[in-house]
């Protein structure tokens, strides 16, 4: 599947959200490109993407800033590091019993 996204960065949210079948690149790709202009023409700063996953699940695995907010993602990224941080004590080859 094929994504647009429409993303206002000072405010950390999802202004437009769109899916498209992989047989409509060429929609995706023009709606991209006149979103983008639109806005140019307006003055407006906001983020626009085409993105690809197999479903939108996966697409929240992998583009996840686009879906929490500050807040959860500064826990989100605090979490994995605390996990990196105790793999990391350990470190190669230690038996850890």
């Amino acid at each position: 599947m094929i994504f647009l996204i429409e993303y206002n960065r000072s405010k950390g949210s999802i202004v437009t959200f769109r899916d498209f079948d992989d047989s409509q690149r060429r929609e995706a790709e023009d709606s991209r490109l006149g979103m983008e202009l639109d806005l140019n023409r307006k003055g407006i700063d906001h983020e626009v993407v085409l993105l690809e996953a197999a479903s939108k699940d996966a697409l929240h695995r992998t583009h996840q800033r686009y879906f929490v907010d500050l807040t959860g993602l500064l826990k989100s990224a605090g979490g994995q590091n605390e996990r990196a941080g105790r793999s990391e004590e350990k470190g190669p080859g230690v038996d850890s019993r």
